[in-house]
């Protein structure tokens, strides 16, 4: 005589978009958000590596449910959002391109991080407040322009397409921005030795400003109009990646 069974749920590799796996991170006790994942994700792709050497490693500890079925979602996610990156579609995390929020008569700068690291909430709102208030931006690119001349040269002898100068200097202009926002004491001029020092492109950086930095490069190179080439993406990268080292670095008073 034959027992009967409950049939098993089936597993299917499925991302269900950002909300959803942001709620499933925190279930599971983790401080990651679904864009830190991703740039987890990409970069792991990026050095050959799979999925199962990338997720487990992405928790300190091993996450907890209170039910198998939400460990079974929370997996079917990560691993439908590891197979998008995989195949290398578009990701967007936010449903369209992020808008600027409505003009309000005064926006106010993002409170500093320091003397910790950004997060990436600290981030987002820098990137709102640069998008929203014209005055504190044009004040950024100023201080951006006048103080990292060596920075400005790296970048002048790349010999980069235009379109690749265009995303790397807007992206270096952001980060700085972004530290000097959250860095009261400010960001020094970057020694032109600092940024051709041997492994400069794996020195530790905040990873709210790294995954932010991944996001804008993924973007460039799907851009409908004027996608960069693989081999420009991977100058463009080894030049902001060094950049932002660089710029960590030189946080005056640290």
């Amino acid at each position: 005589m034959s027992r009967s069974r409950t049939p098993k749920m089936e597993f299917v590799h499925q991302f269900e978009g950002a909300p959803v796996l942001d709620e499933l991170l925190a279930l599971a006790g983790t401080s990651h958000d679904s864009f830190t994942v991703l740039a987890h994700m990409r970069q792991a792709h990026a050095e050959g590596r799979s999925s199962q050497d990338v997720i487990p490693h992405l928790f300190e500890r091993e996450p907890r449910f209170g039910s198998p079925d939400l460990a079974r979602r929370f997996f079917q996610n990560l691993l439908g959002l590891w197979d998008l990156v995989v195949e290398g579609k578009a990701i967007r995390l936010e449903d369209g391109p992020r808008p600027p929020r409505p003009k309000k008569e005064k926006v106010d700068p993002p409170r500093p991080f320091a003397p910790g690291e950004p997060d990436t909430a600290f981030v987002e709102a820098a990137w709102r407040y640069l998008e929203d208030d014209d005055k504190g931006r044009a004040r950024q690119h100023d201080v951006f322009e006048n103080r990292q001349d060596a920075l400005l040269g790296e970048l002048d002898a790349a010999g980069l397409t235009d379109e690749g100068y265009a995303v790397a200097r807007h992206l270096l202009f952001e980060l700085h921005a972004m530290l000097e926002l959250g860095w009261p004491q400010g960001v020094a001029s970057v020694a032109p030795e600092a940024l051709g020092s041997p492994g400069m492109e794996a020195s530790p950086v905040p990873m709210a400003l790294a995954a932010y930095a991944d996001e804008a490069l993924f973007e460039a190179e799907q851009d409908e109009e004027h996608p960069l080439a693989p081999e420009e993406l991977t100058r463009v990268r080894s030049l902001v990646k060094r950049g932002l080292a660089a710029l960590w670095g030189a946080r005056k008073g640290k």
